[in-house]
């Protein structure tokens, strides 16, 4: 999903940093950062979601903790890429984290969970252990798969 937003969003971010991956669900948000060249991602933490407020103070308190200056958030869409009503409630939490002041870029996470989860499996981790660990590996999955297209994309100068 490379568009004229994926470049806009490098626009804003001409310098690069340290950007965070959010898998957004109805009971927690996975939380992944990424190093300041976008080379990996890796899983950070998961917060349970509460009211939203809330949320976004924890939120802020992550970004500023680890100086991030970009949100990659995976958004859910179908597999005939159309939108459910689980893109639209991803959507407006995106557009809810407008105080943060920074970039955001949509990335489709299609089978992101499910590509975690197998491997998860593969590895023989515990179902117990799967379910504490699988929101932050699926937000480290999906910004990797954002850092990967995002770096052939050409820098703005």
């Amino acid at each position: 999903m490379i568009t004229a937003v994926a470049a806009d969003f490098l626009a804003a971010l001409p310098d690069g940093g340290v950007l965070a991956g959010l898998d957004v669900g109805t009971k927690t948000v996975g939380l992944a950062l990424c190093d300041s060249g976008w080379s990996f991602a890796g899983p950070a933490e998961t917060i349970r979601r509460a009211k939203f407020t809330a949320d976004l103070a924890l939120l802020r308190a992550f970004i500023d903790r680890h100086s991030v200056r970009g949100l990659v958030v995976g958004l859910p869409l179908n597999m005939d890429g159309s939108d459910s009503p689980r893109t639209q409630s991803t959507r407006a939490f995106a557009r809810n984290l407008a105080p943060l002041a920074l970039p955001i870029l949509l990335w489709d996470e299609r089978w992101s969970t499910q590509a975690v989860e197998r491997a998860m499996i593969a590895a023989d981790v515990s179902r117990a252990k799967r379910a504490v660990a699988i929101d932050k590996l699926a937000a480290a999955h999906i910004l990797q798969g954002a850092l990967d297209a995002l770096c052939m994309l050409p820098r703005p100068s």
